[in-house]
């Protein structure tokens, strides 16, 4: 793959880049419509191809927070065209990497020397390349490395990223007011917070380490000294990345082992530390060769603050989505609920969330859950499609709900996805045994 001599960091330099983007879009509807003409019953599926291709291409350049933002929504399956979803999920992996000498460049920056000096061997090439940094290989004193580098400019440039993707995101979620900003004034916290690899190590030794007493769940070992605020240093981790080892021919009883540990380990963060891994795509856990668990990349961690959370886990049980009065005092808690809403938008959203609370809850309202039964799926995708062309919604402010839900709801649709690529039938109260350890 082509190596980045350079990546845009300037304000202009990135914003230009986008704009030939969107001329490209404009391109592709152009000759979808020149088509239809022609063919009335064409679908949009080519044209749905052709502009995921174009924005990953033009996104991937320019890396940070664009890219991040399409790596977030690849991971929701049942909201985009499944050509979006594809394409925006090779950022997980698939993007062009630094060239060698911007990697020595960075290392001096930082850590004030060269690889070669800190490492007995330093792979050059990076082994992968994602949204916010790269990993390369090394070896010291024996041990097996990972070396995770920032590019260049991410940090910096987060604010101007997001205000050139906040109007695409206003169209696409039907933000409307003065109220939408906090939304995006929480991603580019948490953006800021993913840049801060100082944050990054200090997270990653607390979570690990209070997590260590979960089975079946590995996590690698940091390094503050091979460490700065744009490099961290890190155990090399063997295995198969989650979406790959999907993909083989592995046992139920496994699956469930798998599913298992994975359940309990952010059902811990969560009601055990508060805290929470809010990035569970494939890449950020590997399936070792003794078929255990390996969670890397603790970035993205997300406090669940008690104003939140206790409201959020009342309305996860089936008795209080039932009584009317404590589920209308909670949709009001949660900000779901506001007091400027009409009797009709009342009527309206509190029918909306009963319904998908009760389907999005009901594996905490279980003994057993079997995330790998195709019905459960079905339903999601069936209320996704019923509501996305819901013309009373469009009408509607779609800004709904505390600014934590953003990153709460997107670790459930990410634990929920990767279970069910397990196929994994999981004992739902099973990580409380740990809450008392």
């Amino acid at each position: 793959m082509k190596t980045l001599d350079k990546i845009p960091t300037g304000k202009i330099e990135r914003a230009s880049k986008l704009v030939k983007t969107g001329a490209k879009i404009g391109g592709n509807y152009l000759k979808y419509y020149g088509k239809k003409l022609v063919n009335p019953e064409l679908n949009k599926d080519e044209l749905n191809e052709d502009n995921a291709e174009d924005i990953y291409d033009g996104l991937k350049s320019l890396k940070g927070s664009a890219l991040k933002v399409a790596q977030m929504l690849s991971m929701e399956k049942n909201l985009l065209p499944r050509a979006y979803v594809e394409k925006f999920s090779l950022s997980q992996f698939s993007v062009p990497p630094l060239s060698a000498p911007l990697v020595r460049k960075t290392f001096k920056k930082y850590l004030d020397k060269y690889p070669e000096e800190l490492f007995d061997t330093f792979e050059s090439d990076s082994i992968n390349a994602a949204s916010i940094g790269q990993v390369h290989r090394a070896t010291k004193d024996g041990k097996e490395l990972a070396v995770k580098i920032q590019y260049p400019g991410v940090a910096e440039s987060i604010s101007s990223d997001l205000a050139l993707v906040k109007p695409i995101a206003i169209k696409m979620f039907n933000l409307q007011g003065k109220d939408k900003d906090k939304y995006f004034k929480e991603i580019e916290n948490k953006l800021i917070e993913e840049t801060n690899y100082i944050l990054e190590l200090k997270q990653s030794v607390e979570i690990t380490e209070s997590c260590g007493i979960i089975p079946n769940l590995e996590f690698p070992k940091y390094y503050p000294e091979l460490s700065s605020e744009r490099i961290i240093t890190m155990d090399w981790m063997h295995g198969k990345h989650l979406s790959e080892f999907a993909k083989t021919d592995f046992t139920p009883a496994l699956g469930n082992k798998l599913g298992q540990t994975l359940w309990d380990f952010y059902m811990f963060q969560i009601h055990g530390l508060r805290r929470v891994h809010a990035d569970p795509h494939p890449g950020n856990f590997l399936v070792s060769a003794d078929n255990t668990l390996i969670a890397i990349d603790f970035g993205c961690i997300k406090a669940v603050p008690d104003e939140f959370y206790v409201p959020y886990f009342e309305l996860a049980k089936t008795e209080s989505i039932e009584d009317d009065v404590i589920f209308t005092e909670k949709m009001y808690e949660l900000e779901i609920l506001t007091k400027t809403d009409s009797p009709e938008e009342l009527l309206f959203f509190k029918s909306l969330f009963k319904e998908m609370l009760t389907l999005f809850t009901s594996p905490f309202n279980e003994e057993h859950f079997d995330f790998g039964a195709n019905d459960f799926w079905t339903k999601i995708a069936d209320l996704s499609e019923r509501y996305s062309k819901d013309s009373q919604i469009r009408k509607m402010n779609g800004n709904r709900g505390s600014k934590h839900f953003l990153y709460m709801n997107r670790t459930f649709f990410g634990l929920y996805n990767l279970l069910h690529d397990l196929k994994a039938k999981v004992v739902v109260n099973d990580y409380k045994k740990y809450l008392t350890t």
